[in-house]
């Protein structure tokens, strides 16, 4: 499952302990479309991960805090604290080996 992340809720779901994939979208972009059927399978594959969108037109805060400056970009959580950061679209492997850094 993927949840839709906003401002005011991105400091909530970065508490858990589990591994926490934000992925910072906007509707407009082909790529992040592109994107999130990729998102949507590494969900159902990896139920221990926490996976979340953010849109970077309604959730300027977020987006500015993290210097979100192309989209789509991916950022890593593990313990509230950013582990990796990429650009573009990344794959199901890519991501697998990302998470498990």
């Amino acid at each position: 499952m993927v949840l839709e992340v906003t401002d005011s809720t991105l400091e909530e779901v970065l508490k858990t302990d589990k591994v926490v994939i934000i992925d910072f979208w906007a509707e407009w972009c082909r790529p992040c479309r592109m994107y999130g059927p990729i998102l949507e399978a590494f969900s159902n594959d990896n139920p221990d991960v926490v996976i979340g969108k953010v849109n970077v037109d309604e959730n300027n805060e977020v987006s500015s805090k993290y210097g979100i400056r192309s989209i789509p970009t991916t950022i890593i959580f593990k313990n509230g604290k950013v582990v990796s950061r990429t650009a573009g679209i990344v794959q199901k492997d890519k991501l697998s080996e990302l998470v498990n850094v």
